[in-house]
């Protein structure tokens, strides 16, 4: 049995100073505030390259509290890809504001910017753009026509930890940068717990009072605000798991180099990298024929692969009202029947690598093979 993710490997090689981390948070019991999360807001913000961190309690919150010091509110549109995670769109519809769907490219997965303009209105006030798998959406068109129409940048880099574009990293490059650590993350946390950084101090100030009641001081309050607090475990246990980010990120590449080697020749579609990007592999997608009967055997061989994301968001239930249908977004619904993530995590071995490479070819003869007995019959 492979797993999908195994965090188990990960934390072994950490695990005292692990220990030690969480040993001083409970000693100095301040669970609240405790000067872990000033600590790691600095040593993260510096780490992406930018001036202010505001961490928060998941990646979700990032993306709302982002959103909020845009001034995105009631009766606004917000532009983003239908080929993402729900938390994405949500953080959009809790301001009160309309998402508004635009396709993707097909080799990079990521919002095509091509399309974007098109789908600017007089309503429309930011772009949520999101760096999917690891790796960096087109950024240099964007950005030009965010400028062009007076729109705010919002980066949702949940799975894009360390990604650069243009040598810049994922995060430093529109008006704010959202990550979430949920355990799974390139940096994750030990439970849910995310980030804003952002060059721009008043948004850094205004985000921090809203995570924290709308407070100015301990019982006043200029705004209404929310309880999107940090727990300074999380905040302890991500300064240690930061020291071993770009190491980590270069196992996943390395291990992504011995797929692409391995699968070269198999009649799949394997990752493509933009030439300005340097992928960190979050996840290793790759798209094949047959995707649903593929998975189904990989399981039943004990290859624990994924599927991100089966259901675009514009067919999403949740989104109904929005009134959307089948054929509004051909890229994106003619990859979510093919795409498949195949394991990849820190520690993962070439063994590992070789056994589910060689499974899935085998798989995939049996699927051809019956396909041609069908064909025979008929």
């Amino acid at each position: 049995m492979i797993p999908f993710v195994d965090l188990k490997i990960q934390h072994k090689k950490i695990e005292l100073e692990i220990k030690e981390a969480i040993n001083r948070v409970f000693e100095e019991s301040n669970f609240i505030f405790g000067q872990d999360i000033e600590c790691f807001e600095k040593e993260f913000s510096s780490y992406i390259g930018v001036n202010h961190g505001v961490a928060c309690s998941s990646g979700t919150s990032a993306l709302h509290l982002a959103l909020l010091a845009c001034g995105v509110e009631a009766e606004d549109e917000v532009i983003t890809t239908p080929h993402t995670f729900i938390a994405t769109a949500e953080a959009i519809s809790h301001v009160g504001a309309k998402p508004v769907f635009v396709d993707i490219e097909e080799k990079t997965y990521n919002i095509d910017p091509n399309k974007i303009e098109c789908a600017i209105s007089k309503k429309t006030r930011a772009i949520i753009v999101v760096h999917l798998y690891g790796q960096c959406a087109d950024m240099e068109p964007i950005l030009k026509i965010a400028k062009k129409f007076k729109l705010r940048v919002i980066e949702d880099c949940a799975q894009s930890h360390g990604a650069l574009y243009n040598d810049k990293k994922a995060g430093a490059m529109g008006d704010l940068g959202c990550f979430s650590f949920f355990p799974g993350k390139n940096l994750g946390a030990m439970g849910d717990a995310g980030i804003v950084v952002t060059n721009d101090l008043k948004m850094a100030t205004h985000m921090k009072a809203l995570r924290n009641h709308g407070r100015k001081d301990k019982y006043e309050h200029f705004v209404v605000g929310y309880n999107y607090r940090i727990s300074t475990f999380q905040a302890a246990i991500l300064r240690i798991k930061l020291k071993y980010i770009d190491e980590n990120n270069k196992l996943r590449k390395i291990a992504a180099n011995e797929y692409n080697s391995l699968l070269k020749n198999a009649g799949l579609t394997l990752p493509y990298v933009l030439e300005k990007n340097s992928h960190m592999f979050h996840l290793y997608v790759i798209r094949a024929k047959m995707r649903n009967q593929l998975v189904k055997l990989l399981h039943e061989h004990g290859i624990n692969v994924g599927v991100h994301y089966p259901i675009p968001l514009h067919l999403q239930g949740a989104y109904r009202h929005l009134k959307y249908n089948k054929g509004h977004f051909p890229v994106t619904e003619k990859i979510v029947g093919e795409i498949i993530s195949l394991p990849i995590f820190p520690g993962i071995t070439n063994e590992n690598i070789q056994h589910i490479v060689g499974v899935m070819k085998k798989c995939m003869t049996e699927l051809k093979e019956n396909v041609l007995d069908l064909e025979m019959v008929y």
